[in-house]
């Protein structure tokens, strides 16, 4: 089956647009929080407070994804990719905060800022996990048409994504997005994401 992209070259260059100011803005605006966020982190001193991890992006291309420590800096010691769970015992004090309040994916604005992400599109995976998922579903490679990003339809609604089968749904809707997106699509999730952060809602 061949997935069309439902945004067209100008509106994919707007796309574009928007995520370059708006990330911006966003890191000066942001820029105490990073602040207060930077100094928690090392007061806790529990490794590095950015932690970079190689995720598979646009056209394929992998990129290091960007976000504040939550976990100690042995969570994979076996050396094996593991996912978090919910009452992870690798989460920190105040990692554990910062997830719950999603203050952990602010520095993936500079991802944003530099192209390697979009502020709407399929969350960024590991080679590791998107091998398992092709196995089950090669349309897996459809996503490398779009930029990855800080969040989607899946991410709001299909929660946290813990598990295989989590992850092949999140693709499904993915897809469907990928089938869908508009401008207009786009801007409605990114407010529907702040309302929901901002009531507190976990996701």
């Amino acid at each position: 089956m061949v997935i069309k992209d439902g945004m067209n070259v100008f509106e994919r260059a707007i796309k574009r647009l928007f995520d370059v100011l708006c990330s911006f803005f966003g890191l000066l605006v942001l820029s105490p929080v990073f602040l207060i966020v930077y100094i928690r982190l090392r007061i806790q001193n529990e490794g590095s407070v950015i932690f970079r991890q190689e995720r598979i992006g646009y056209k394929g291309k992998a990129f290091n994804i960007f976000k504040f420590r939550t976990m100690r800096v042995d969570s994979e010691s076996s050396g094996k990719p593991q996912l978090a769970a919910k009452g992870d015992e690798r989460l920190t004090k105040v990692g554990r905060f910062l997830r719950e309040h999603h203050l952990d994916e602010l520095p993936q604005l500079w991802n944003v800022f530099i192209g390697d992400m979009s502020f709407v599109g399929p969350r960024p995976e590991r080679q590791y996990y998107i091998d398992k998922i092709r196995e089950r579903n090669p349309d897996y490679d459809y996503l490398y048409l779009m930029r990855p990003g800080l969040t989607s339809m899946a991410t709001i609604y299909n929660g946290y994504t813990d598990t295989l089968e989590k992850m092949l749904t999140r693709l499904d809707m993915d897809l469907e997005y990928l089938r869908k997106r508009s401008l207009l699509l786009d801007l409605k999730i990114i407010v529907t994401t702040v309302l929901y952060i901002l009531k507190g809602k976990k996701f």
